[in-house]
């Protein structure tokens, strides 16, 4: 019995896989970026081809700088580095105009050859500060991975490292830039300011910095298994425990809809994992389940919660209440009605809140007066924290983009000079190699002996002319 039932476990989570690869390469972008920075050779991570930035056969993009040099250990994009000891760009080409995903790559590898105590920048993405005074991680740790959904409505992202004055460069060791799927950020959120619920428009304009990705009640979920490649951790380090809450698991179909939250919104691992609580017997438990979040004062916060109903047994049976910074954000909230009366359905709903000053965003669910006995009185299955930029495009630091370019005068200053010396020389090499000429055909003219014998020249082919490149 138990054989039978541990092959049956292994065939569904076998089918999950291979639908979950399946699902990884439907979506397309039409702007896939990804730079592998430092390396001499291209590397392939998660069956995605990262080129190399030494490579001159990528016309998708262009490097400037004025001043960098590259460290490679191995072919993984962890080992390799690019560094900027001046001010430097990627210039990359935009073909869909529309929500970008950028994700910049850290990791401080042992080497010989650098201290990376020395490293500290800024990061400019077209004109918002993304990272400021920034030094790439702590030697030895893990990678880090800085994302952010930029708005791009030109036909060019311009990606800038910029040392700080008192750190010797910048570095990053991969890059990417990706169009994101259409329906990813709306235009619309609802804002969430103490007892009031009010409509927050243009989100979609705005620049994000993801902080926060979670996979409630599941495993972290990796890009390999994310249709847009995004990392989902585990829930365990936010969560307030408590005893009547429970980990659901659902080895069935998610029933993604036209006009509901797509596979990019959220993929099956995590609509397929959640914690709810579950009443027990005739009384409905007076409890919440609680998720806190370390932010920084002084910024809004987009916050995206994801359910699924994949613990009910019947339709409209699951009521609860959705808060935010303990305010009540959703009011009896009812996954049978939102999404058309389908059990596994996704939906999601956005909130922006100001960050407080107590430092912790928290989000809870918990049972609503029309919650019912023996039933789910409250469920959540992901969650998403994403920092909005202040005013200035800020979304690091307290400096904006005019102030962190003014600290480099002096760069400027060379970088005009050298270009205006470069332009001195190509007019006076222009003009000396004219008047070489002209000396030339002057010379010639006045010792050559005209012939005695002019034949007729036809107009349509007797004015011929002379050109040249320099």
């Amino acid at each position: 019995m138990e054989t039978a039932r541990a092959k049956s476990v292994f065939f569904v989570l076998l089918l999950s896989l291979l639908s979950l690869h399946v699902f990884s390469i439907t979506f397309s972008p039409i702007d896939n970026h990804l730079i592998d920075c430092g390396s001499t050779v291209d590397a392939t991570v998660d069956n995605r081809l990262f080129v190399s930035d030494s490579s001159c056969a990528d016309s998708s993009y262009l490097l400037f700088s004025s001043s960098s040099w590259s460290v490679q250990l191995t072919d993984r994009i962890y080992d390799s580095a690019r560094f900027f000891d001046l001010p430097s760009r990627y210039v990359f080409k935009i073909r869909d105009q529309g929500t970008h995903m950028v994700r910049l790559h850290f990791h401080q590898f042992n080497s010989s050859k650098i201290d990376f105590g020395d490293a500290q920048f800024h990061v400019l993405v077209n004109n918002y500060v993304v990272l400021s005074n920034f030094s790439g991680g702590h030697q030895m740790s893990s990678p880090v991975v800085k994302e952010y959904l930029i708005w791009v409505d030109t036909k060019k992202l311009v990606l800038t490292f910029l040392p700080t004055k008192k750190s010797k460069f910048a570095f990053v060791n991969a890059i990417e830039v990706i169009s994101a799927p259409k329906d990813l950020i709306l235009d619309t959120a609802q804002f969430v300011n103490g007892d009031k619920v009010e409509s927050f428009d243009r989100l979609n304009k705005q620049a994000l910095e993801v902080m926060y990705r979670v996979n409630v009640g599941g495993a972290k979920v990796t890009p390999f298994n994310d249709s847009i490649w995004r990392t989902w951790v585990t829930d365990d380090q936010f969560f307030r425990s408590i005893d009547l809450s429970r980990r659901v698991y659902f080895g069935g179909r998610i029933k993604y809809q036209d006009g509901g939250a797509s596979r990019e919104v959220g993929p099956d691992n995590v609509y397929g994992t959640a914690r709810v609580i579950a009443s027990k017997n005739a009384s409905i438990p007076n409890v919440n389940m609680t998720w806190d979040f370390p932010v920084i004062d002084g910024y809004k916060y987009l916050i995206r919660l994801h359910f699924c109903d994949i613990a009910s047994i019947s339709l409209g049976l699951l009521y609860f209440n959705v808060y935010v910074n303990e305010n009540l954000a959703y009011k009896d909230l009812d996954l049978s009605f939102v999404t058309g009366y389908v059990l596994a359905s996704p939906f999601y709903v956005d909130f922006v809140v100001d960050g407080n000053h107590s430092g912790v965003l928290s989000v809870s669910v918990g049972p609503s007066n029309k919650s019912m006995e023996y039933a789910i009185d409250g469920i959540l299955n992901g969650v998403e924290i994403m920092k909005m930029n202040k005013s200035m495009g800020i979304l690091d630091g307290e400096l904006c983009e005019g102030l962190i370019l003014k600290s480099w005068p002096r760069i400027n200053a060379s970088l005009l000079f050298a270009f205006f010396a470069a332009v001195f020389v190509l007019l006076s090499l222009s003009v000396f190699v004219t008047q070489k000429k002209r000396n030339e055909v002057k010379n010639s003219v006045a010792w050559s002996k005209l012939p005695m014998d002019v034949p007729e020249v036809n107009s349509n082919h007797g004015n011929k002319k002379i050109s040249g490149k320099l």
